[in-house]
């Protein structure tokens, strides 16, 4: 007799961190200089950023990446309101050199926001463009089937 040990769907978080960092880098490189050289390199550094959260998407099940969405949104609603007060405020008042904290801030921003809007957009894209047989095999539970027999 075989034990059964239960496998989780493989998740590859170095992707996540990866496009993270990436839409970070975009942020910081369009919102510092308006050339067309720094935008073109923010966009291609974005697109590796959306390529990176497109296969962690692929690699995890729906659940996880709409939670994976709502934390992002939720993180970007922090940061959003730490703009609300005012980046140079914030760090007038965080020690340490002002320039410094409200670059991270802006990078963790744009980091966020685009996350948020990948992860969101690869969800809709499962939800409503996947048919049955393209799901993960924790989501292909049939109703009455059963690997066992009631005999």
């Amino acid at each position: 007799m075989h034990d059964v040990i239960p496998t989780s769907i493989r998740s590859d978080r170095l992707l996540l961190a990866v496009s993270f960092a990436c839409f970070a880098v975009a942020g910081m490189a369009t919102g510092t200089v308006e050339a067309l050289v720094p935008t073109v390199g923010a966009t291609a550094v974005a697109i590796a950023g959306v390529y990176c959260v497109a296969q962690y998407a692929t690699r995890v099940s729906r659940r996880t990446l709409a939670g994976l969405s709502a934390a992002f949104w939720l993180g970007f609603l922090a940061t959003a309101a730490l703009h609300g007060i005012g980046l140079e405020t914030v760090g007038a008042i965080v020690p340490g050199d002002d320039a410094t904290i409200t670059g991270s801030l802006t990078a963790v921003t744009w980091a966020t926001l685009l996350t948020a809007v990948a992860a969101t957009a690869f969800l809709g894209f499962r939800e409503y463009g996947a048919t049955t047989s393209a799901d993960s095999p924790e989501e292909q539970v049939l109703e009455g089937d059963s690997d066992y027999s009631t005999q």
